[in-house]
């Protein structure tokens, strides 16, 4: 049951955009108080809207392998919702974080192009710090524990050893930070929109 409701689920704001992703037990939550409405993703009436009471009608009249299960209920596990009140456009710069310099760079070392689990991964100053560094997205690259101690406080071209890619501030896009084992198919017209196949204007 836990597992159900830590699935992902894929979050449109009210223009049908796609802002960000949360939990499955987060999703119920906002469909509950009325915040947010299901997008069905399959069918006759896919990207209809649904509000709890027929979200829970359609659980019943289609249950699937996947459910969300209580005392008296039985819900299917939303993949997309779209939020009642919320129509701002996400901003368009991504936060510098660790986490979201492991996402640019695809967990991959940038100097023995190897990828590694995230608890094997450092951060690396291009340019060292003591030598005018700068902790930034143009300086910082994802390395290995054993290439970031071999080039220790050297410059590139000192310790001969060269970043895969120039570093740079990623643009956002909305599924940055989703691995790809994460992301549903019923996303994927969200992600790459082509608003022809759901009526949206443009």
């Amino acid at each position: 049951m836990e597992q159900v409701l830590h699935k992902s689920v894929l979050v449109l704001n009210r223009n049908w955009q796609a802002v960000q992703t949360c939990t499955a037990r987060r999703a119920v939550h906002l469909l509950s108080i009325g915040h947010a409405r299901v997008v069905q993703e399959e069918g006759e009436e896919k990207y209809e809207t649904h509000d709890f009471e027929s979200w829970l009608d359609y659980s019943q009249r289609a249950p699937q392998a996947c459910m969300i299960h209580s005392v008296r209920i039985a819900l299917r596990v939303p993949k997309i919702i779209v939020l009642s009140l919320y129509d701002k456009i996400p901003s368009k710069d991504v936060t510098f974080s660790r986490r979201n310099v492991f996402w640019r760079d695809q967990y991959t070392c940038q100097y023995c192009f190897q990828s590694f689990a995230e608890s094997e991964l450092n951060l690396d100053h291009v340019i060292p710090r003591q030598k005018g560094g700068k902790t930034s997205w143009e300086n910082i690259v994802t390395s290995c524990v054993k290439c970031n101690s071999r080039k220790g406080n050297k410059l590139p071209h000192e310790a001969n050893m060269h970043p895969r890619n120039k570093p740079v501030a990623p643009r956002w896009k909305p599924d940055f930070g989703i691995r790809e084992q994460q992301q549903d198919e019923a996303w994927t017209t969200f992600l790459t929109p082509n608003r022809d196949r759901y009526g949206l204007a443009g």
